[in-house]
């Protein structure tokens, strides 16, 4: 969060206001838009200039970074979603695969 602070200032200097939620949300969404490209060059997919290993690595470390941002801003305590979500994946895969097992 210290480094979307900077950014804060940043913006309240240059557009005299800091970004709005909405606003970080739109410039995550550029980014997966980038990431997205990314990962279809890295498959061969998409004629990409440059490096693309060290851009997508950057890229997605700033999706997460984003993702956290984003957390923070609207309450959420990811530690504790992330788990919860994983712990309930997990559960409903073992009850899907069993089924699934069961159906052979």
């Amino acid at each position: 969060m210290r480094v979307r602070r900077f950014y804060q200032q940043l913006e309240e200097r240059n557009h005299n206001g800091a970004w709005t939620t909405e606003e970080d949300m739109l410039a995550f969404s550029t980014d997966i838009g980038a990431l997205g490209r990314l990962v279809m060059a890295a498959e061969g997919r998409w004629v990409h200039d440059g490096e693309v290993k060290p851009e997508l690595t950057a890229k997605l470390a700033e999706c997460l970074w984003w993702i956290l941002v984003l957390s923070d801003r609207l309450g959420v305590d990811m530690t504790e979603a992330f788990t919860s979500f994983m712990d309930k994946l997990d559960r409903d895969l073992v009850k899907s695969v069993a089924a699934a097992d069961k159906h052979k």
